[in-house]
């Protein structure tokens, strides 16, 4: 059972050229996809690249970052900055996206999180809330990892 409910905010809205064009270079994945994050996003919102990385806030982001995996998306919504509620958002692509090339082949073979990321925007279309919550505990290790990696400079972003 999913729980849509529809929000809305004045933080982003969408522009004239926001048509889905359902255009990918292959099909990649068929979705839904979802994106986690704490800003308070409503429907027909447009997320767009061009703001700070979560994990490295001296990088700019090309890209806008999104997976078919609600529990993905609620790791990523509880670990992203701010100062709201995490959240996670029912979100459709705009244009082409990738696979996320940050994880896709690296510890594992292929895409096993369905993350994915696009230089166009992604289009709220819905928010849940029937995610999995990670564990305090998962969650803190998952930070301490993330900042261990930063102050390695192991934490490249291909971006």
């Amino acid at each position: 059972m999913s729980c849509l409910t529809p929000r809305r905010s004045s933080l982003v809205r969408p522009g004239s050229s926001g048509q889905y064009s359902g255009a990918m270079h292959q099909a990649l994945d068929d979705g839904p996809f979802f994106h986690g994050t704490k800003a308070d996003l409503g429907i027909g919102d447009l997320l767009t690249a061009g703001f700070r990385s979560n994990y490295r806030p001296e990088i700019v982001m090309n890209h806008i970052y999104f997976t078919a995996l609600r529990d993905g998306a609620g790791l990523a919504a509880e670990l992203a900055t701010g100062d709201g509620a995490p959240r996670v958002y029912v979100v459709e692509p705009t244009g082409d996206f990738e696979n996320d090339p940050n994880v896709t082949d690296k510890k594992f073979p292929g895409n096993p999180t369905h993350s994915y990321r696009s230089a166009e925007p992604l289009r709220v279309v819905g928010e849940i809330t029937d995610w999995t919550r990670p564990e305090p505990e998962s969650l803190q290790r998952m930070r301490d990892r993330l900042a261990a990696i930063a102050a390695d400079d192991r934490g490249e972003i291909i971006n």
